[in-house]
């Protein structure tokens, strides 16, 4: 069955994207969910025209994103914190303080965009990655100091 999808959906494809996925799956999840709508012969070309259109938007957006990934990639992120006296946090550092941090160099993103491959607990610098997009992740270095 061909749907056209309103959403983007994990593992299955982007919103405005035409799939064809099994008629279980379409009658049951997407169709309910109101994630997508049956293509047929009466309405095919008009969303082959929203494909387009969406398409155009896409290549405006993916062009922003990946100016926006060079920039992350280039930033040292400082973020000050209490340290033991070995040079060791008191808990760890979080997505949140990451995402508060970007917020002072001008990028906005999320906490959820944020992935810490290991917990952070310790001064010196660090690899964070940055989910922009499914193919777009930039490196983020973040650098803990300590406070006083």
């Amino acid at each position: 069955m061909k749907i056209f999808l309103r959403q983007d959906i994990e593992n299955v494809g982007m919103a405005g994207e035409i799939i064809t996925v099994s008629d279980g799956f379409a009658t049951n999840y997407l169709l309910p969910k109101k994630l997508g709508i049956v293509v047929d012969e009466q309405n095919e070309a008009g969303f082959a025209r929203r494909m387009q259109k969406i398409e155009q938007r896409k290549e405006i957006i993916g062009s922003k994103t990946s100016m926006l990934a060079e920039r992350i990639s280039s930033l040292v992120v400082t973020v000050k914190r209490k340290l033991h006296d070995d040079g060791k946090l008191y808990g760890s550092l979080h997505d949140k303080e990451i995402a508060d941090a970007l917020a002072e160099h001008g990028v906005s993103v999320s906490k959820n965009q944020i992935v810490i491959d290991k917990a952070i607990k310790g001064k010196g610098l660090h690899q964070v990655t940055v989910k922009l997009s499914s193919t777009l992740q930039p490196k983020l270095t973040v650098k803990v100091v300590s406070e006083a």
